[in-house]
């Protein structure tokens, strides 16, 4: 089987990107053929080169909307889906995912949106969520099936009305296991909390802080991981309440997974989400989660089992969370081991990459389309994808394929920078 998979960003690795590295990598692992097409270029595509796996920067394709740089997008992503004959396209994000699946319908392909996270769902009350509701309502006429990440995001959509029950699927997000050097000690005293966000909404440091502020009297020491614009603005607000001198301000870590197993409490205080790979890297690592109850957390964090839930925005809920784990060793452990047995059980990627081989099997089947591997070009691991000539993508515009002029060509490059955060 051969699979192109198209998301809007290459200049960050985020849950989206990790989603799929970790499939693109897992196809190739079993012997299908697997290329990434992802916007423009970055820590991404060098994370992609580093590991192998085929990839195609595409110039114009970014978050922003714009109407002439989305149409050159969607020009070349058609050319590349034509040049590459793939049999499944399986589009990420809400730009890449407009614009992969009328690419990936205009060629007569079965494809897959995942949007990790509905592109309303922030917006649902503002005047904009209506917009995008009807958005993705037309998109979907033209998807084969939507992939959601959780049983929230169907719910969502359902709700939406975004698309009939039967093209909606669910296949939770999934992690490889790691090895024993990244179990956490949970029951070390005294107890530092982790978080691993990128520093920007939705996600709510501040709550964070201000709940900690009110724990002076404990012992805890707090890892912020990730950077963002809100990293000024959050160091100014552990100064004013007093507990800078407990917070450490890491940045962005190419060694996420090292730096959790550090921790004893694993916390993700946030306003928004669909189903986070920070809580997943939390649980494998058998730390006891404190998390808002919001999107598809609680399909992971069982209050009471893995973890304890809190309100979004709730400083005090979130406050009586924490220093019931700060000062309970044995808890902290219990709910750590019963995460970890969770993500043994439901999260794993030998799980998801299962689940959405037999999703795209299942497409095949009921088109009865026949796999083309091998009348395509091939796709090379250990190589990126680049287009021939370069100034190919900037041309205006036609959506024929018949006359695809250029080809591939190969080369190494990059370096890892980037793991999961």
């Amino acid at each position: 089987m051969r699979i192109a998979f198209v998301i809007t960003r290459a200049d960050d690795i985020g849950g989206a990107q990790v989603h799929v590295r970790d499939l693109a990598e897992a196809f190739l692992a079993q012997g299908h053929e697997a290329v990434v097409l992802a916007g423009g270029t970055g820590r991404f595509l060098e994370e992609l080169a580093a590991r192998g796996i085929p990839s195609i920067s595409i110039r114009h394709l970014a978050r922003p909307i714009a109407p002439v740089k989305d149409l050159l997008a969607l020009v070349a992503i058609v050319r590349a889906l034509g040049r590459i004959k793939p049999d499944v396209v399986s589009t990420h994000t809400a730009k890449a995912g407009l614009l992969g699946r009328i690419a990936g319908a205009a060629l007569g392909l079965p494809t897959v949106f995942t949007p990790h996270g509905w592109s309303m769902l922030d917006r649902d009350s503002t005047g904009r969520g209506a917009m995008f509701r009807r958005i993705e309502r037309l998109s979907s006429m033209v998807s084969t099936r939507i992939v959601n990440v959780c049983e929230f995001e169907k719910e969502f959509a359902m709700q939406c009305r975004v698309a009939p029950l039967a093209k909606l699927a669910v296949v939770h997000n999934g992690l490889a296991d790691a090895g024993g050097d990244l179990r956490a000690v949970v029951t070390a005293q005294p107890p530092r909390l982790a978080m691993t966000a990128r520093m920007a909404e939705p996600k709510d440091h501040s709550t964070l802080l201000a709940a900690l502020s009110g724990l002076k009297h404990l012992e805890w020491n707090l890892d912020l991981i990730g950077d963002g614009p809100l990293e000024g603005r959050l160091r100014r607000q552990a100064a004013r309440l007093g507990i800078a001198d407990r917070v450490r301000f890491l940045g962005f870590r190419d060694d996420p997974a090292a730096q959790i197993a550090e921790a004893q409490i694993f916390v993700l205080a946030t306003r928004s989400e669909a189903f986070p790979y920070a809580i997943l890297e939390a649980m494998r690592a058998g730390l006891p989660v404190v998390a808002s109850d919001v999107g598809g957390i609680p399909e992971a964090v069982a209050p009471g089992r893995t973890g304890l839930l809190a309100p979004v925005g709730d400083v005090d809920a979130l406050r009586e969370r924490l220093a019931r784990l700060i000062v309970d060793p044995q808890l902290r452990k219990r709910l750590g081991d019963g995460g970890r047995e969770r993500f043994l059980e439901r999260f794993t990627l030998d799980r998801m990459f299962a689940k959405t081989l037999d999703l795209y099997r299942e497409l095949l089947s009921a088109g009865r389309h026949q796999p083309v591997h091998g009348s395509g070009p091939k796709l090379e691991p250990a190589a990126e994808l680049a287009w021939l000539p370069a100034g190919e993508w900037d041309r205006p515009p036609s959506l024929s394929t018949s006359g695809v002029r250029g080809d591939f060509r190969t080369h190494r490059g990059g370096s890892a920078q980037a793991t999961p955060r």
